[in-house]
């Protein structure tokens, strides 16, 4: 076994371990061209040295280095040095999302919600870019200091998950506690598989336990598949009812049965968030889409923060809204077409009366 050389491609000085996993060491590190931390994650050797897994993780790497948005942590820059596999990553202080879990072992409907919302928002814009994550757990949501989630980890669960099942150690792969039915199945994931991974967390936040719970990987996988989980509202009845239900259809078996992607299940929740009195609402979550400013409507005028439905959407340069704004009025919009169409058709019926009425006056005419 070789010692991780301490100065990575004569750039990346590893300072501390922030985490190891069955897979990766993570450092914190300095990069000590740009002279700024980063996180540094060094794969394990076996890995490294898989000619295949090379190639496929290089791709994977790039893929997640297009993802940028508030709640994704950035990847920037992958290597290889003296034989070992890393990425370098954008370092974010604090804890990740599992280790919060420990700690309090069951969430507010409010804390609950305002992460998870995150969560979604980062998910939901991998899944516009065609992107699945296959390995959504809370030790992937890295939480800091402020409140702020981003999620990790993109490119090198899915590189992982092109490994055999022959060559995949219960180690390596995965955590079949969040595992959608389908991917305990074997099959490929989908983005409904990382929405059902999202209900998971849900539910773990808001009952403080997992909602199948066995002691071996193919006992979980078929609880995963079979059983039905005991509804939240029974363990924790302070979860709003709409809360249970949304939670309990995206933890349905099919695939087809969930919300396709993890935007319409952020959007629902942000909708719960933003529509329930009770929840005081945080500053910094209504306040910041991206960026810590106020939303200025067309005119010019900035609006009360509170605002439905532009909290916390991505940035302008994502390139997916335009402006906050469009996203406000979606409502109205899908009655406007109902009440274009039905102008339509009385305008086409009233104009296609004309010349039939003509016609009848040409020919009754002495």
């Amino acid at each position: 076994h070789m010692a991780t050389p301490m100065i990575l491609n004569d750039r990346y000085q590893l300072e501390q371990t922030l985490g190891t996993g069955g897979m990766a060491l993570v450092y914190k590190a300095k990069d000590l061209m740009l002279e700024r931390s980063v996180a540094v994650k060094v794969l394990r050797e076996d890995l490294s040295t898989d000619m295949s897994f090379r190639e496929r993780f290089r791709q994977e790497a790039r893929a997640a280095a297009n993802l940028s948005h508030p709640n994704i942590v950035t990847v920037h820059d992958f290597g290889l040095d003296q034989g070992h596999l890393f990425i370098v990553m954008e370092y974010v202080p604090g804890t990740d999302l599992k280790t919060r879990i420990r700690e309090k072992s069951r969430f507010s409907v409010q804390e609950t919600l305002e992460l998870m919302i995150q969560a979604c928002q980062g998910v939901g814009y991998a899944h516009r870019a065609g992107l699945v994550h296959c390995d959504i757990k809370p030790h992937n949501m890295l939480v800091s200091p402020d409140g702020r989630l981003k999620v990790t980890d993109f490119g090198i669960a899915r590189a992982l998950a092109s490994i055999s099942p022959e060559e995949r150690s219960e180690v390596v792969w995965g955590s079949p506690h969040y595992f959608s039915p389908e991917q305990a199945a074997g099959l490929p994931p989908s983005p409904a598989s990382d929405v059902y991974s999202l209900g998971v967390i849900l539910y773990e936040m808001l009952t403080g336990q997992l909602p199948f719970n066995a002691a071996d990987a193919e006992e979980l996988a078929r609880m995963h598949r079979e059983v039905q989980p005991i509804p939240p509202r029974a363990i924790n009845p302070a979860i709003p009812s709409q809360l249970d239900e949304i939670i309990l259809k995206v933890l349905s078996k099919e695939p087809s049965a969930r919300y396709r992607t993890a935007d319409q299940l952020g959007h629902l929740l942000l909708g719960l968030y933003e529509s329930d009195p009770s929840l005081k609402k945080s500053n910094f979550f209504l306040h910041e889409g991206g960026r810590a400013a106020p939303v200025i409507s067309p005119t010019g005028v900035a609006v009360p923060s509170a605002q439905p439905s532009t909290a916390f959407l991505p940035d302008d340069e994502e390139g997916y809204y335009a402006a906050p704004e469009e996203e406000v009025e979606e409502e109205p919009k899908k009655i406007d077409w109902g009440t274009w169409l039905l102008g339509l058709l009385a305008f086409a019926s009233l104009f296609g009366l004309i010349p039939f009425w003509l016609y009848v006056y040409m020919n009754l005419r002495p």
